[in-house]
């Protein structure tokens, strides 16, 4: 059985490297000067997907991201791991969405390729921590929806069995496809490049980045699946007034970066005494024991 398989994915801004001036006078993170990385447990969700893949000869993994046009950057990671196609969906349009605007128009985009079996992200992203854009995809396709996912265990014709994570422990459920899946970060990682793959799509461009490269368009004329696909909000059926900034509820009024540091240190030397002596101090205080 082949699947149609389809990963949301985001850039996100590197929030360890969070400074003064890393929030805009509206509200919105300003991206331009952070750091951006692929976000972690959408990488998680990559690997799950990249097994399913595997398991099931013909399968194909599509990746899309919704994001500037630097977001193309992760479509070309995925594709040195092992996805096939990548969709860019882009505006100025999408600028400021939360998460019920950018769950809206990552589902008009997912309408628009075409419905999968399988729906594959992140439990969350790392510069919202909110879970809240896998479950609304889910919610306004209509689809069902398994998270906090561990483990794909394996499908069974229309029928999906995945171990998911508990705080103290884990489950394992079944769900009916087509569906929506979040994929906890204790997933296993993802995959690192394949080089074959890697000097493959190394040159592959959105149609906006070919504009900008000399002679882009003649190679990837010659070399289709070097094009990476860039939807527009022309591109996708929508209600205006659901997307970017006007259908985003949510206002972040401040972020700052939290530094934990140790206001009281004491340096050890390796002798056994030493080490006997901070174990009772510890035991005293009840640290420990």
């Amino acid at each position: 059985m082949s699947l149609k398989i389809i990963v949301l994915a985001k850039q996100v801004p590197d929030t360890r490297n969070v400074g003064k001036d890393a929030m805009k006078a509206d509200g919105t993170v300003n991206r331009a000067v952070l750091p951006a990385i692929f976000n972690p447990e959408d990488l998680n969700a990559l690997e799950q997907a990249l097994r399913l893949k595997e398991q099931h000869a013909g399968s194909t993994i599509s990746v899309l991201t919704m994001g500037p046009a630097r977001a193309a950057e992760i479509l070309r990671e995925s594709l040195f791991r092992g996805a096939d196609k990548g969709y860019l969906l882009s505006g100025r349009e999408f600028a400021g969405s939360d998460t019920l605007a950018t769950s809206y128009a990552l589902s008009c985009a997912i309408k628009k390729i075409g419905m999968p079996d399988v729906i594959v992200c992140g439990r969350q992203a790392i510069d919202g921590d909110t879970a809240q854009v896998g479950p609304q995809v889910a919610e306004k396709l209509g689809l069902p929806q398994i998270t906090y996912a561990e483990e794909i265990i394996g499908i069974d014709g229309k029928k999906i069995t995945i171990k998911r994570r508990l705080e103290n422990g884990f489950e394992v459920v079944e769900g009916k496809l087509p569906l929506v899946i979040t994929v906890n970060g204790s997933a296993p990682n993802c995959r690192v490049r394949n080089a074959k793959r890697t000097m493959k799509y190394k040159r592959a461009m959105t149609p906006s980045e070919m504009q900008q490269q000399d002679g882009g368009y003649i190679s990837c004329n010659e070399k289709p699946y070097l094009i990476l696909k860039e939807l527009s909000v022309a591109d996708i059926e929508h209600d205006p007034q659901w997307l970017g900034l006007t259908g985003s509820p949510t206002k972040v009024k401040q972020i700052e970066s939290v530094v934990f540091a140790a206001k009281e240190s004491k340096k050890l030397s390796a002798n056994d005494g030493d080490i006997e002596e901070l174990m009772k101090e510890l035991i005293a205080n009840h640290t420990i024991g």
